[in-house]
């Protein structure tokens, strides 16, 4: 019983009967209404030209004939009414359905994983809008799937050298190949605090990406951030042979997270020395707006491409392999991250060998997104 109401074919077809419903009883009242005036007034005239003669028979008579004439027609439209409004709901029902099935078709394949099929747009502008609009859904997981497919290569590629080194190490220490000295034990620390780093960044890639975490925010002068962070790695750029240049920076006040904010920094200094060779230099210089806070990193390092220009955003890419550095998602975290703050990190190069350029901006007052624990 209830789908006689609760279906779109069938609330399509009573209200299309509503409507003729509604008809006929207006119909009928105007008729009453007005119909016997006119008759009436039509029968007086008539009396009155034929000299005042009336025949009550003839006028009871022709008063019938009148009534019964109506209430077949009446009866007629109404039938033919009813019959032509339920068709064309059925019709009508059709056209609607037919599209909705595919979508509601659509959306069961995407649960199974069918993620490159799309749906053919109906003529309908509404119901072409919803299939657009699944089509660009269906788009998006297939693109999510194709990242968690090659981020499962890019882990298992990452994480295959570090375990390869170790169990040759240990393979060797079981076989006598090697003696268990210091050289030994600290190449294979070496290779567990590689991996170690690895589950850190993945962990906090996933935490940063997901959103599970609130940013702790605190006014900061990024000029005293940005000397923390060079502080401490300036010994890795003199083993290098790197030179970091630190450009006279102004007040640089505005709310942030602290901790993720040098982390933001490191990231991208860590990077540039990472791509720098000796001889080479790493620049640091900041702006104040009346709104933003910019801070640039240069370096005279490898350079990128165009196409590079974005990629390197993306977890494990990395634009030279041969460099020794993390495991390709620092960037990818700190670019992460300033977004999160309403910022954003861009980067810039005028090719290869031209060095490479990354600025760091976040607003006077963040727009800090919201996150659930």
């Amino acid at each position: 019983m209830t789908r006689l109401f609760t279906t779109l074919r069938a609330r399509l077809l009573w209200s299309h009967l509503a409507v003729v419903g509604i008809g006929v009883g207006v119909l009928v009242i105007a008729g009453r209404q007005f119909g016997e005036a006119f008759v009436n007034d039509h029968l007086s005239t008539m009396g009155a030209m034929m000299g005042g003669q009336d025949n009550a028979m003839d006028t009871a008579e022709f008063d019938a004939g009148v009534r019964s004439s109506f209430n077949r027609a009446l009866w007629w439209a109404a039938g033919v009414s009813a019959v032509a409004a339920a068709g064309v709901a059925l019709f009508a029902a059709r056209r609607l359905l037919v599209p909705v099935e595919e979508v509601r078709s659509m959306t069961r394949r995407l649960a199974a994983g069918a993620y490159n099929e799309r749906i053919p747009l109906p003529r309908e502008a509404e119901l072409a809008a919803l299939a657009a609009d699944v089509n660009s859904l269906a788009s998006a997981l297939d693109q999510t799937e194709q990242r968690r497919l090659r981020l499962v290569g890019e882990v298992a590629h990452e994480l295959r050298t570090p375990v390869a080194t170790l169990k040759g190490y240990l393979e060797g220490l079981l076989d006598g190949v090697f003696d268990p000295d210091e050289e030994i034990l600290a190449a294979s620390i070496v290779e567990a605090t590689r991996l170690e780093r690895l589950a850190a960044d993945l962990s906090t890639l996933s935490r940063v990406e997901e959103g599970r975490f609130d940013l702790q925010l605190e006014s900061c002068d990024l000029r005293d951030l940005v000397n923390h962070v060079t502080g401490r790695l300036a010994s890795q750029f003199a083993d290098n042979g790197v030179t970091l240049i630190i450009d006279e920076l102004p007040p640089l006040k505005t709310m942030v997270d602290r901790d993720r904010i040098i982390q933001i920094l490191t990231n991208i200094v860590g990077n540039a020395l990472a791509y720098t060779r000796p001889g080479g230099s790493v620049r640091i210089s900041a702006t104040a707006t009346t709104n933003q806070r910019l801070v640039t990193v240069s370096d005279t390092g490898r350079g990128l491409t165009s196409e590079q220009l974005e990629l390197i955003f993306e977890r494990f890419y990395r634009a030279d392999r041969s460099a020794t550095g993390g495991s390709g998602i620092g960037v990818t975290i700190a670019r992460t991250l300033a977004r999160r703050h309403g910022g954003d990190v861009t980067a810039s190069s005028a090719g290869i060998g031209q060095g490479a350029e990354f600025i760091i901006s976040l607003p006077d007052t963040p727009t800090v997104e919201t996150s659930s624990n």
